[in-house]
């Protein structure tokens, strides 16, 4: 009984310092074309870690958030699907993005898909 005991109490203290990190989003980097994006191309990779960047006051979309990859900024979240993810950013929430997909097509907007994350 005893060791069962100590057995449960280690899981339970390994499950507390674990975090989780939940997808709550998935969509294609907007301003692929007028960023580092297409120069990095040749370097991005699936799985890719990204960091998201709240930009509140950007004259063009309140809710901005930039993207980039190893200090360089790759575009945005677009500004359609960027309200829900400034509001967590907004609260202090910690939010991460990866590289889902890479697709060499003629449409910038189908080249590069993002993942968000919130970890709670």
């Amino acid at each position: 009984m005893r060791s069962l005991l100590i057995s449960l109490l280690l899981v339970a203290t390994s499950l507390q310092a674990q975090t989780l990190k939940i997808l709550v989003q998935s969509s294609p980097l907007a301003g692929f074309q007028y960023h580092a994006a297409g120069e990095l191309w040749p370097e991005l990779r699936v799985g890719d870690t990204l960091t998201l960047i709240r930009e509140p006051d950007n004259s063009h979309d309140g809710n901005a958030i930039r993207i980039e990859w190893r200090g360089r900024m790759l575009g945005y979240l677009p500004r359609a699907e960027n309200r829900a993810v400034a509001a967590e950013m907004d609260r202090g929430g910690f939010v991460s993005g990866r590289i889902a997909k890479l697709r060499e097509h003629r449409n910038p907007w189908q080249r590069v898909l993002i993942e968000v994350f919130v970890t709670l």
